[in-house]
């Protein structure tokens, strides 16, 4: 047993080993057997929340997902999907007792769902979305079933597909595809598939009258397109609606000035409610266009070329002709709900279960900044009478940190800070599991006491630094249908 514990902790800890009892909440003991410290500067806790390591060593960990036996599934890109089992020590307290491989498939790299009652998954590649039988008792999938296909890029592009599967509509499962290049032309045309969520039956009446398989970007209903790389997909489960974080483009210019560095923002885009696959429901807001690639959410107005009456959170042309200008922009196409702080890199969005009217997102973090930003776990609030976020669609400040860099200016060295990717619950709705692929680990969070602006201290041997320290070193985070021809001079903004 580690860190010398007492023989009542040794027995509590070989009771927990026992398969049946993993999600035992026992006392946890002082000090937790779990010493595990990252090789970095810890993350800032906020006030009121803690937060522990609780695995290393895994190949980039993308999307993540709790089982009916309590262990986490996790998506190990291009390894495969492996299932994590853990003595459970109370709290944020677990420590890892068995690593297994439940699938081996080298084109898994993020896509991953799981059916209410357990049994069956959801898991995807850049071409294709399969289904297995899960068995969480014994780990082990069986029965593939290919459902959808037809989602490879010519070329380099954005590989992951991200999966939904509805919890209010339980046959209809969400597929989110990104872009090809940065500026995509291929996107213009809605019946290419690119840059689209798309929602599919996959009843097994449904799959038989389509023969057995669905094709992307001919099938399936169009939930919305213009989205340039909506890695997150959520539902609320209080209304059954929908929700993207949207990653924007890079190396932006306009009118031949050079934006990239604040602009264009990452994007929230609400979808309204999922369709029924027996009749769809009255959404105004499905197969809308979300502008990608003629326009785009503007989030730092400061010396903005040609700014006019745009404002934060507005969407915006590049190229500014008949074709495609911020009219078009502002009055034929969707614009996001929250814009956050441009290439925070948004990958994750998880509504909580646990009766607050909260959304986490993860802000994977920036590449494309002279001034690195992101690398966090933040929430939004959101409002219970509307189940809207609080925030004003042009707030800056619409985000709340969990977890944040101690000093965000080191972020972009490897392996130097958190990269918040996959998200999950477990079945209590307090712990939140938060997926970390540039380190290869996994963490959990939880509730700890009264929330507020101080920060806290990481649950680990390291103190964390306080949150009015970070922020002073660095600035705040926030957060037409048809086709159309591609307009002269597009393609000079190609990334």
């Amino acid at each position: 047993m580690r860190g010398g514990a007492t023989v009542a902790a040794a027995a509590a800890a070989l009771l927990l080993s026992y398969p049946g009892v993993t999600n035992a909440q026992t006392p946890s003991p002082s000090p937790c057997p779990n010493t595990l410290t990252p090789p970095y500067a810890p993350p800032v806790v906020a006030k009121g929340w803690k937060a522990q390591l609780v695995a290393t060593g895994l190949t980039r960990p993308r999307s993540i997902k709790v089982d009916d036996e309590g262990n986490l599934l996790v998506i190990e890109s291009n390894v495969g999907l492996t299932r994590l089992t853990f003595n459970d020590y109370g709290g944020t307290c677990l420590v890892v007792s068995e690593k297994k491989t439940v699938i081996a498939e080298t084109g898994f790299n993020h896509g991953l769902d799981l059916s209410d009652d357990g049994t069956t998954l959801y898991v995807s590649t850049a071409e294709y979305v399969d289904r297995y039988v899960y068995d969480p008792a014994t780990a082990t999938a069986s029965n593939r079933t290919r459902l959808i296909t037809g989602m490879s890029h010519v070329g380099p592009g954005h590989v992951t597909r991200t999966l939904l599967l509805s919890r209010k509509q339980p046959d209809m499962l969400l597929v989110s595809r990104g872009s090809g290049p940065n500026i995509d032309p291929l996107a213009l045309d809605v019946e290419t598939g690119v840059s689209q969520i798309r929602a599919f039956n996959v009843s097994e009446a449904a799959l038989a009258a389509v023969g057995g398989e669905y094709s992307y970007s001919s099938d399936g209903v169009l939930v919305g397109w213009g989205l340039r790389n909506s890695v997150g997909v959520a539902e609320n489960p209080a209304t059954g609606e929908i929700w993207s974080v949207e990653n924007s483009a890079d190396n932006i210019a306009r009118l031949g000035v050079d934006v990239h560095e604040d602009n264009p923002g990452e994007e929230l885009n609400f979808h309204g409610a999922v369709p029924s696959p027996d009749s769809p429901v009255e959404n105004p807001f499905l197969g809308g266009n979300y502008g990608y690639p003629l326009c785009f959410a503007l989030w730092n107005t400061t010396d903005f070329p040609s700014l006019g009456d745009l404002s934060v959170g507005q969407q915006f042309s590049l190229p500014n002709d008949a074709t495609a200008n911020d009219t078009y922009c502002v009055e034929e196409t969707v614009p996001p709900r929250i814009t956050f702080r441009a290439h925070t890199a948004p990958l994750d969005i998880k509504f909580s279960p646990a009766g607050e009217s909260r959304a986490f997102v993860s802000f994977h973090g920036s590449w494309n900044r002279d001034e690195p930003a992101g690398y966090a776990l933040s929430y939004l609030d959101f409002d219970p009478a509307t189940n809207q976020p609080l925030a004003a669609a042009n707030s800056l400040d619409a985000t709340h940190d969990v977890l944040s860099p101690p000093d965000v200016s080191v972020c972009t060295r490897r392996g130097a800070c958190l990269r918040p990717v996959g998200l999950a619950f477990d079945a209590s709705g307090e712990r939140l599991f938060v997926s970390s692929d540039a380190t290869g680990e996994i963490w959990v969070v939880m509730k700890d006491g009264e929330e507020g602006e101080d920060g806290g201290e990481v649950t680990t041997t390291v103190t964390s630094r306080a949150a009015g320290e970070v922020r002073a070193r660095m600035p705040t985070r926030i957060g037409g249908k048809g086709w159309m021809v591609v307009p002269a001079g597009a393609a000079a903004f190609m990334g």
